[in-house]
């Protein structure tokens, strides 16, 4: 059979009916203590922020919650051309300002905002690589301006997306990183630059926890599905960029790193439910435990989409030396929060092409 791919180059599609009646069947219960409360979420452009934003919206259509949610981005245009179906919700405030330095309109400033989400900030090669102190500067004090303002605006829960890069790089004598993993990156090397600034953040969040305040931390790792940029770092990406279009799949290393991927559609079932029940400043990892070697992901990107692209893999692999790994233990977010993978990793990839467009 015959595929075609149509470039959706400004992703504006909504997510799919079925993946917000999932998250909504996963979070029902969750939802009660957010009636006729404000949530605030800063990165709300971001593909954290998106899924946030579109599942929260549908959550408080579908159970009559007359819950808001206001949502900082520096470019409220950009926004409304990212989700136009969006726009026109009456539960949506945009705030436009920088998470650094934000303020709110004086209509909301006195307002309360039950709950806080601060999801800015997402890992960027290209802003480490060409401006690391911007990208450290924005971490840190991102974090304390959003935790400043949820002590003075009555939040009761806040929730710092964090990332797994806080561990450093995890030894090859562990497959599955566990929360209880002490290790850290070079604190010497400006590519660690992400992950120290993740590592200021989580000590921000236990500063500014106390009994009024609690600060939850996912630590989050590899993901999938529709608002992933196809065009950026991101590994998954490329591969289904190449395969939709039936150009070749260049691996640039060796293909040995192993990864783990979460569907976007667990992703924000597993913010939701951290939001409102993980415990106060305890990190919990959020993503897959199934580990796929980069040059395996290639191949089963390829076969999910019935695609034939040939793949180049760049280097050859050294002899003697383990693949470096980049995989989480959730048993934690199973045993604490009864959390799991729904979505396996060949649907997840068929969902985000047929998102982009792509006709299986």
């Amino acid at each position: 059979m015959q595929q075609s791919f149509r470039n959706k180059t400004s992703m504006t599609a909504p997510i799919s009916t079925t993946d917000l009646d999932q998250i909504l069947t996963h979070t029902r219960d969750l939802w009660t203590e957010a009636r006729g409360q404000r949530i605030f979420l800063t990165g709300g452009t971001g593909f954290f922020g998106c899924w946030l934003v579109e599942s929260f919206l549908h959550a408080n259509r579908a159970l009559q919650l007359d819950a808001n949610i206001a949502v900082l981005t520096r470019n409220p245009t950009a926004f409304a051309q990212k989700c136009p179906h969006l726009q026109s919700d009456p539960a949506l405030t945009l705030i436009p300002g920088d998470v650094r330095d934000f303020r709110l309109p004086s209509t909301l400033d006195s307002a309360e905002f039950r709950y806080v989400i601060h999801a800015a900030t997402e890992a960027s090669a290209k802003q480490a690589a060409e401006e690391p102190l911007a990208m450290f500067q924005t971490i840190v004090r991102g974090t304390e301006r959003a935790l400043q303002f949820a002590s003075t605006h009555g939040t009761r829960k806040f929730l710092l997306t964090s990332s797994g890069a806080v561990y450093g790089e995890q030894p090859a004598s562990i497959t599955h990183l566990p929360e209880d993993y002490a290790g850290a990156p070079n604190p010497l090397a400006r590519g660690s630059v992400y992950a120290e600034g993740k590592r200021a953040a989580e000590l921000l969040c236990a500063l500014y926890a106390n009994d009024m305040l609690e600060c939850k931390v996912a630590r989050c790792f590899a993901f999938v599905g529709p608002h992933l940029p196809l065009d950026a770092h991101f590994a998954i990406g490329n591969f289904l960029r190449d395969a939709m279009r039936g150009a070749p799949i260049q691996i640039n290393g060796d293909g040995t790193p192993m990864r783990s991927y979460l569907y976007a559609a667990d992703l924000a079932i597993w913010l939701w439910t951290m939001l409102f029940r993980a415990p106060s400043c305890e990190a919990i990892n959020v993503g897959s435990e199934e580990a796929i070697s980069i040059a395996d992901l290639a191949h089963t990107v390829n076969a999910s989409l019935g695609s034939n692209a040939p793949i180049h893999i760049a280097q050859q692999a050294p002899p003697d030396t383990p693949p470096r790994q980049y995989v989480p233990s959730t048993r934690k977010a199973e045993q604490v929060l009864g959390l799991r993978r729904t979505v396996p990793l060949d649907e997840a990839i068929r969902r985000t092409a047929i998102w982009h467009g792509y006709r299986l």
